[in-house]
């Protein structure tokens, strides 16, 4: 193909992005990607494939998923009167609902370092992006946030609860007072992904607004693999939001497997506090180590920052442990590895390798 056929056909701004970084992770201990580290017990497995066996894939999905919908507003404490809306993971709800409110002007808006979807689904819909810089411990500028709000009047407000990629969890007043402040002008999306880490929600605060939509996916539980999102709303602004989704973007092994796993929410339950428990205990032997800060976290994951991470990173590489530089992510992050929590052999395994690379390090 042409340079000049590229450049007459593809926007300027595309040509100007790099496609989304995955490293390959074979043989290497994986904490760079949020992950639970844990699968279904194997008689679970063992159903499981029974029950994806016997999925017609020669027929479309049914698009109204009205099972599917009505067991994750059952298991996962949709109010009443309240329905879901399914995405093809949190990044196509982004998606959606960028391209539902992209008016001439409409502008978005969020806290920074945060997920980086939310700016480039804007962008990518045409509207414009305001960020908000985070307190230098990562907590909210709530007197910012509001100023900003005021000035930009944004379409869409997000506020990732708790927040990645640096695990805080905000304050709930800080939240509501945005939620409030946008008002009838804009939406306020509160972006749930590690709730069963956080154990908070605003799930239950949806009668009390109307401008509020709650987003979840089931990545962090475990299924990261069937890509499945989902958020609650007003059912008039999902009405709205639903006119964007494409048709049958839930595929028909996704649903059943998403069914099937519903059905079992206590293994799941099980599997986040063990790794809640795990959180406590890696972030006191990080700390341990004495030359390493440790942020607190309500996620799956912590975020460390040390001296000349760029290094220590290289020589996690070196030892097949594969984390996330995230100073490469945001100036605020300078210095920061992200790094997942696991199993206690995986954790031991990082934690040695961390030890040995800080010592290369000086």
């Amino acid at each position: 193909m042409s340079k000049s056929l590229v450049e007459r056909v593809i926007r300027a701004d595309v040509r100007a992005l790099s496609a989304y970084p995955v490293p390959d992770a074979s043989g290497f201990v994986k904490l760079d990607a949020m992950e639970n580290p844990y699968t279904l017990p194997q008689a679970l497995r063992e159903e499981l494939g029974q029950r994806l066996a016997a999925v017609a894939l020669n027929r479309y999905p049914v698009p109204s998923y009205t099972l599917l919908k009505e067991k994750l507003c059952r298991h996962m404490g949709v109010p009443a009167g309240f329905d879901v809306l399914l995405g093809n993971g949190s990044d196509e709800l982004i998606s959606i609902m960028s391209i539902a409110c992209a008016q001439a002007g409409a502008k978005v808006l969020a806290p920074e370092p945060g997920f980086v979807m939310y700016g480039v689904s804007a962008r990518f819909a045409g509207l414009d992006y305001v960020s908000v810089p985070l307190k230098a411990d990562f907590t909210l500028d709530r007197d910012a946030l509001l100023a900003a709000i005021a000035a930009h009047r944004p379409a869409i407000t997000y506020l990732a609860y708790p927040n990645n990629p640096t695990g805080t969890l905000y304050d709930a007043a800080d939240i509501e007072a945005v939620i409030r402040a946008v008002g009838d002008s804009g939406i306020v999306v509160v972006d749930e992904a590690y709730q069963p880490f956080a154990q908070e929600s605003f799930m239950p605060r949806l009668p009390e607004f109307n401008n509020l939509v709650v987003m979840r996916t089931v990545s962090k539980l475990g299924l990261a693999g069937i890509r499945l999102g989902y958020m609650a709303a007003d059912p008039a602004l999902l009405q709205e939001f639903d006119k964007v989704r494409p048709p049958y973007n839930i595929n028909v092994l996704t649903q059943a497997a998403a069914e099937f796993v519903l059905d079992h929410t206590a293994e799941l339950d099980r599997q986040a506090a063990a790794l809640r428990s795990a959180r406590s205990e890696l972030a006191a032997a990080i700390a341990g180590l004495g030359s390493v800060e440790v942020f607190p976290s309500a996620a799956n994951f912590l975020l460390i920052r040390m001296a000349n991470a760029d290094k220590v990173f290289a020589g996690l590489l070196q030892r097949k442990v594969l984390v996330k530089n995230a100073g490469k992510m945001h100036p605020s992050l300078r210095n920061c590895l992200r790094v997942n929590v696991s199993t206690s052999e995986e954790n031991a395994l990082f934690l040695k390798a961390l030890k040995e690379s800080l010592q290369e390090r000086i």
